[in-house]
């Protein structure tokens, strides 16, 4: 599958995004024989087969046209079935590095939700790395289950229904890293700090709405043993960018004195130079609060792993 692995062409069975527009894009599996109609028009997968990902097609009444495109976290956190609220990439982008995730990282996540950062945290830690996702809400744990089997990542994922919550995880100094999105994550919190590997340095990120949650987490970080709790609010401010044409004056020709010239027009006598250029304008208007991002640091526990040991 697509997900796992990219692939130059469209093949039977793939996993592709129906791109029609910055808002209108829907995860469709390419099945030969299969018709897909919309508003664009009539298009059969037949003709998606074999042709390059990013391939224009034309529907076959004339009505319009879609782009096939090749499937990656981003677009499916666009396009995904919603079960519950989920992260976007202004989050998703910002608490990846702030957790210090790379290829073979071993990354906890709780709840697992609709899947969105699911996905960008297996592509951040695939192919040698592993994600241990739980959730508390069984169907939400099956359809997840589901998605990761048919977009090929489930070796790269375990997903259990648990309520970490009052259960805790069934992990022990085992992952560089964990996620929590939860109602009251202070309560999962000594759960999690027993979870992260103790011979290195390992990060902590908390998905909280509100400042009171926010509160109540750090004072259970700091008492889980965690430094350098901070806390972070992402803001996504879009920019208009546009081509222009811009007329300066010839600063060089100006500065000298020039002599009066009877019957010469003003903009023969100095002329403008026109200069292409980008002008980029932040838009007035930010997107509103998504969420309070608490992190803190876990520093090396040597004593506890070498008692262990």
């Amino acid at each position: 599958m697509t997900f796992a692995t990219y692939t130059e062409t469209i093949a039977d069975g793939d996993w592709a995004i129906l791109y029609r527009g910055h808002n209108d894009v829907h995860p469709v599996q390419i099945k030969a024989g299969t018709v897909l109609n919309n508003r664009a028009g009539s298009f059969k997968h037949d003709d998606f087969i074999g042709k390059p990902w990013g391939t224009r097609f034309g529907g076959h009444n004339g009505q319009g046209s879609i782009i096939i495109l090749h499937p990656t976290p981003e677009l499916w956190t666009l396009s995904l079935p919603h079960r519950t609220q989920i992260l976007y990439q202004a989050d998703i982008s910002y608490i990846t590095a702030r957790l210090r995730l790379k290829p073979g990282c071993k990354v906890l996540e709780s709840g697992t939700g609709s899947g969105s950062f699911s996905h960008s945290l297996i592509r951040s830690v695939a192919p040698t790395g592993h994600l241990y996702t739980f959730e508390y809400h069984a169907e939400r744990t099956n359809a997840a289950r589901e998605e990761f089997e048919a977009h090929g990542l489930s070796s790269f994922v375990t997903i259990e229904c648990r309520d970490v919550c009052k259960n805790g995880f069934p992990l022990t100094n085992l992952v560089d890293a964990a996620f929590l999105d939860l109602p009251a994550p202070w309560e999962a919190v000594p759960s999690a700090a027993q979870a992260l590997r103790r011979d290195t340095t390992a990060y902590i990120c908390c998905f909280s709405p509100c400042i009171e949650q926010v509160d109540r987490t750090c004072d259970a970080l700091r008492a889980a043993g965690f430094v350098d709790v901070t806390m972070v609010e992402c803001l996504l401010r879009e920019n208009d960018v546009r081509n222009v044409t811009l007329r300066t004056a010839d600063a060089a020709r100006t500065m000298k004195p020039q002599a009066k010239k009877v019957g010469v027009p003003a903009a023969e006598a100095s002329p403008d130079v026109a200069v292409a250029a980008t002008m980029l304008r932040p838009r007035n208007v930010a997107r509103g609060h998504t969420s309070f991002l608490t992190f803190a640091t876990m520093l090396p526990r040597e004593a506890e792993a070498d008692a262990e040991a």
